[in-house]
């Protein structure tokens, strides 16, 4: 994910539209929402995904104590914007030892959301237990947002899917058992309208989870 563009699912060079197709591709997902390439996390960085996003870019605000934010990409092209946006954060986790969440907004079929949380995509698909009662609400951008617990992903990790702002929010936590922080009546907010306020985000060193 250094250095060029790529596709969003599976992070093989995404070919740039030429005389044969007038969309980004990738060799094996086709049509493709191109990835932005991973940059060192900044609020220059952070601002420049928040400007050209057509989807929301979420994070948890206030952070919680002890907690930074850890990189942030985008997919999508210059004509149509981000349509899809992750960001990383992390800091100490609610039982203790380290902690690490993405989040992801992003529109049906980009496939981000269901490639970090270690799943096949591009949605979260059947794994998906929306039969069930959801298994934590967070609020994004003042409105209560329930999330389900998302089957099939690797033990390592916990997977949450909704909708916010009519599109998919995912969240992934590092490690599993750090699920619980998201029963902390987490507040998210779009920082697309956070505008000076992101001047105060704290940064850490690039999470090694977005170059996955």
């Amino acid at each position: 994910m250094r250095g060029e563009p790529s596709c969003p699912r599976c992070g093989a060079p995404a070919r740039a539209p030429g005389l044969f197709a007038d969309s980004w591709q990738c060799p094996a997902h086709g049509a493709v929402h191109p990835l932005r390439p991973v940059v060192p996390p900044s609020v220059g960085a952070l601002a420049a995904v928040a400007d050209r996003a057509s989807v929301p870019l979420w994070m948890p605000w206030p952070l919680p104590v002890g907690w930074l934010f850890t990189g942030v990409v985008s997919a999508g092209d210059d004509t149509g914007g981000a349509r899809a946006t992750a960001l990383s954060c992390s800091g100490p986790g609610p039982l203790g030892g380290a902690c690490e969440m993405l989040l992801v907004a992003e529109e049906t079929g980009v496939g981000l959301g269901a490639r970090y949380a270690g799943l096949p995509g591009p949605d979260p698909g059947p794994g998906l237990s929306a039969d069930e009662p959801p298994r934590v609400k967070v609020v994004a951008a003042g409105r209560p947002t329930p999330l389900w617990l998302v089957g099939g992903a690797p033990s390592d990790r916990a997977v949450f899917a909704g909708e916010a702002a009519g599109i998919w929010l995912w969240a992934v936590v590092w490690p599993e058992r750090s699920g619980p922080l998201l029963h902390e009546d987490l507040v998210l907010a779009d920082l697309r309208e956070a505008g000076s306020e992101l001047a105060l985000v704290p940064c850490g060193r690039l999470s090694a989870r977005l170059l996955e």
